[in-house]
């Protein structure tokens, strides 16, 4: 059962990019999630997933001796419910909005610009391996907001 959580359905064992192989399901379960529910359960369910996260990973890193596995992507998650219950309210298509929340937040979690990279890097355990994402999560709803009001203001 841990390892289903940890790779978000397996996902995180695809042999090539993993982290956007779980970002891409962790895409499609939220559409599911904002279908069935709101951006407020969302974000809820977030909060709440990525507590859990924290402490399993720790146990994980704990008995593995490894930090920051990349089969692990429940961090992936965690970073686009994230995004998704930023935008979900916007006024914007929600399929065209987190299709860009997600292409950010692959940039953003690949690149580790600024204070994503610190955490990364200075911040071990579970903590660490949920922080950046959920950081990235948050830059990139914030940004693709910004740029769909950018485009819709020039048009």
């Amino acid at each position: 059962m841990r390892k289903i959580f940890l790779t978000l359905f397996y996902s995180g064992l695809s042999p090539k990019a993993p982290g956007t192989a779980g970002s891409l399901v962790a895409l499609l379960l939220g559409w599911i999630m904002l279908y069935l529910s709101s951006a407020t359960t969302l974000f809820l369910l977030t909060i709440l997933i990525s507590i859990v996260a924290v402490k399993v990973i720790n146990q994980y890193e704990e008995e593995t001796q490894t930090h920051d596995n990349s089969q692990i992507v429940i961090d992936e998650l965690a970073g686009m419910w994230l995004c998704m219950s930023i935008i979900a309210n916007s006024e914007y298509n929600l399929f065209y909005i987190s299709i860009l929340g997600f292409i950010y937040f692959r940039i953003l979690d690949i690149t580790k610009p600024s204070i994503i990279g610190k955490i990364d890097k200075h911040t071990k355990g579970g903590l660490g391996v949920m922080g950046d994402d959920i950081v990235a999560g948050f830059f990139a709803g914030i940004l693709s907001l910004l740029t769909f009001r950018f485009l819709f203001f020039i048009l």
